[in-house]
């Protein structure tokens, strides 16, 4: 093996309630890939979440985007080794295969010996163009909260500088749900009074996001999409309409069926804390059984990048 490196990339939550497939938010969870130029062939390897059930040939998602984007920067190595520790629940609206598509695009940027560095630009349109909208992978890629766009030229991003008394927790159910599925569920219209009470919580999200956190509840309102997908997943809208009538801020995990609540810091909480007893309380007490808190922060950095030695301890 002549050349290695790691990409770690994060969970995220998409639409955040009303800024449905354009606004994003990056968590402290994440997936661990690592890629290796070999002298031939394919092997992959897979631990962690979805080890035994993903496939370990080129049918991989991560090979596929690591493929595409190798392609589009005219470059084939003679093989190539792939390693994936994997933390981020499949099928659960938590960006995993937004995840999959920036690790392996990031990847293969990293390993080609004709750039010198990631173009980020360029990254974000291809794993859009893979992904098929740029909500996930933009927050994936650039970390924090992000507002994600399409033009002529393909998808662009901003990140927004999130306030640190936002706090989220994931609520994860045992079921999974297709987003293909999902979609295929809302409406070809919508009514113009939806439509603008949802751009004016869009627009609230931003305010909230980064300068008053108390203004979530109200900001994170939608018509759009959550309870067009009620008869997917009536759990789903049932916990977040338990956990919006009590005062939390809680939406729909991108297409579901995990719940993405923002919580706040409290006063007593000291700066970093990552799992704030109290607020996991609150939110538990009104949860049932059978779903899994994840107690998480949001994740400034989005995709890392580092060289490593093949073979070494993915920990």
């Amino acid at each position: 093996m002549s050349s290695a490196v790691r990409v770690r990339v994060p969970a995220t939550s998409a639409n955040l309630g009303p800024a449905f497939d354009c606004a994003g938010l990056a968590l402290t969870l994440h997936d661990v890939v690592e890629f290796a130029v070999t002298d031939g062939g394919l092997t992959v390897e897979v631990s962690g979440v979805g080890a035994g059930e993903l496939p370990t040939d080129e049918r991989h998602l991560v090979v596929r985007a690591f493929r595409a984007a190798c392609e589009e920067l005219g470059w084939t190595p003679a093989g190539l080794a792939v390693r994936a520790e994997n933390a981020i629940p499949q099928g659960r609206g938590m960006g995993s295969s937004a995840a999959a598509v920036v690790a392996g695009v990031v990847g293969a940027w990293a390993l080609c010996p004709h750039v010198e560095a990631v173009d980020t630009g360029a990254v974000l349109r291809l794993v859009d163009r893979i992904e098929g909208h740029p909500d996930n992978v933009a927050a994936c890629l650039l970390g924090g909260a992000t507002l994600s766009w399409s033009t002529d030229d393909g998808a662009q991003a901003e990140q927004l500088p999130v306030s640190d008394e936002v706090l989220p927790v994931v609520l994860v159910p045992e079921g999974t749900l297709s987003t293909h599925l999902a979609r295929t569920l809302l409406p070809a219209s919508v009514p113009h009074d939806d439509a603008a009470f949802n751009a004016a919580r869009a627009a609230l999200l931003v305010h909230a996001l980064t300068s008053e956190p108390g203004l979530l509840l109200e900001a994170t309102g939608d018509r759009l999409h959550q309870r067009q997908r009620a008869a997917a997943m009536p759990d789903t809208l049932a916990l977040v309409d338990r956990l919006r009538a009590a005062g939390h801020a809680a939406v729909v995990s991108g297409a579901g069926p995990s719940v993405l609540v923002l919580t706040r810091r409290h006063p007593d909480d000291a700066l970093g804390d990552p799992a704030s007893a109290r607020r996991v309380r609150e939110v538990s007490s009104l949860t049932p059984d059978g779903w899994r808190a994840y107690p998480l922060q949001v994740d400034h950095g989005g995709a890392r990048v580092s060289r490593v030695t093949p073979g070494v301890s993915l920990a």
